[in-house]
């Protein structure tokens, strides 16, 4: 059916299953009234492909790839066809669905277009650009790169149940690359502590090294928030476990966490640090930045700031640092590593003035104990590259010991490095 739509202009990626079906002459409508697609009979052995428009995207274009499936098989002009939940097949019909799933991540994500990738390039970013660029769901894109990869690779997709005691989370599914070595149970209760369970939102992320089974023993978890099923409230999670690799190094030591969600919610339990960057020429922190967005989360800081440097303005010279306590265990640290503000041909990050005072942050955190919690810092209206930044990062806190979580806001579109080279003193 691929070759077929392809020898007639049928391109990607992303592969459009809507063209696909027109230049098939498959006729196509929207249903609201439907949870997701179906095929419908309409006479002489044609069937009419119906989908819900109101689904998410990613979810609709496979709904509709789902059922071209369908009529791949020469009784579906027989009786009406649902795309249907797992839980909802009976009998062998769940072999069909199966088959259907297949043939259309086939048509939405063609095996030649995909190759083998390696565990170290395999983040939920790279799944999260794959995505976008495929334009399909996370689970399906999640699943393809399982299917195609040589490396011992598990999918998984997990939702949430609610009971006296809390929420609890429990798995689906598990699907194993050809590699994969161990079956996990299905139905497999999860830790009630398991780090899925910070992905709170659509599009949050998130990571750890986790013990499910002891059969399985510990594995990497990559998770990130997707719709919940209709009806549902939490968001369910997919993502995918990588086994650890032994005797390595690199892996024991600390290092950057990037993931999806907000550096508002700092996660964990421990002491945290909150860390932006400001200008060094006024204390109002406007405009559409991440400072702006903290001082209407947490006004104190901001009037804490002002406060600071209405004191004495040389508190304001770039390499300052003002810290201010939230609560307990929540601090705010602002750097001052702007030159400026307001458009500007050269970027106004100051890097040494970022390394200073992120030196500062690092003894701060280190008395209390803290973890450093951040969004991509001096990249936004300072202009600054991030493969530049990241570096100072990691020598401040990395490798010193003190673990550092990244936010990206989920759809976030990272910026490319604005500088090639630089010097640093």
């Amino acid at each position: 059916m691929a070759l077929e739509g392809m020898d007639r202009g049928w391109q990607g990626p992303p592969f459009d299953p809507l063209a696909l079906a027109d230049l098939l002459g498959i006729e196509i409508a929207a249903n609201a009234a439907i949870r997701d697609a179906q095929t419908v009979p309409i006479g002489r052995g044609r069937v009419r492909i119906e989908f819900n428009p109101n689904r998410p995207r990613g979810r609709m274009r496979y709904s509709v790839a789902h059922e071209l499936a369908h009529t791949l098989f020469p009784d579906v002009a027989e009786q009406v066809r649902h795309r249907s939940h797992h839980l909802e097949v009976h009998g062998d019909q769940w072999q069909l669905e199966a088959l259907c799933n297949i043939a259309a991540a086939e048509l939405l994500m063609p095996l030649a277009t995909f190759a083998s990738t390696p565990p170290e390039e395999l983040s939920m970013h790279y799944v999260l650009d794959q995505q976008r660029k495929f334009d399909v769901s996370t689970e399906a894109l999640v699943i393809r790169l399982v299917e195609t990869s040589v490396e011992p690779l598990a999918a998984f997709c997990a939702s949430a149940t609610v009971s006296a005691s809390g929420r609890q989370y429990q798995l689906d599914y598990t699907i194993g690359s050809r590699a994969w070595p161990s079956r996990i149970p299905p139905k497999l209760r999860l830790p009630r502590h398991t780090v899925i369970a910070q992905c709170t939102a659509i599009g949050y992320s998130a990571k750890g090294t986790e013990s499910w089974s002891d059969r399985l023993g510990p594995a990497r978890v990559e998770a990130v928030g997707i719709p919940p099923y209709p009806g549902g409230d939490a968001p369910r999670v997919v993502g995918f476990l990588t086994l650890p690799p032994s005797n390595d190094e690199d892996d024991a030591r600390a290092r950057i966490d990037l993931v999806y969600g907000n550096a508002l919610e700092p996660r964990g339990e421990d002491n945290k640090f909150v860390v932006h960057v400001v200008n060094d020429k006024t204390p109002n922190w406007g405009g559409a930045g991440f400072a702006s967005a903290l001082r209407g989360h947490w006004p104190q800081v901001q009037e804490d700031f002002h406060d600071w440097a209405a004191h004495q303005r040389s508190n304001l010279k770039l390499g300052s640092v003002r810290l201010c306590r939230v609560d307990e265990r929540l601090t705010v640290a602002s750097v001052v590593a702007q030159h400026g503000y307001g458009p500007s041909e050269k970027p106004r990050i100051r890097y040494t003035a970022l390394r200073e005072g992120l030196r500062s942050v690092a003894k701060a955190a280190a008395v209390r104990s803290a973890s450093i919690h951040m969004p991509r810092i001096g990249t936004g209206q300072a202009g600054g590259s991030w493969d530049i930044i990241s570096d100072i990062v990691e020598e401040a806190f990395v490798d010193e010991g003190i673990p550092v979580t990244v936010y990206d806001l989920p759809g976030t579109k990272v910026r490319v490095a604005p500088q090639i080279t630089f010097d640093l003193f």
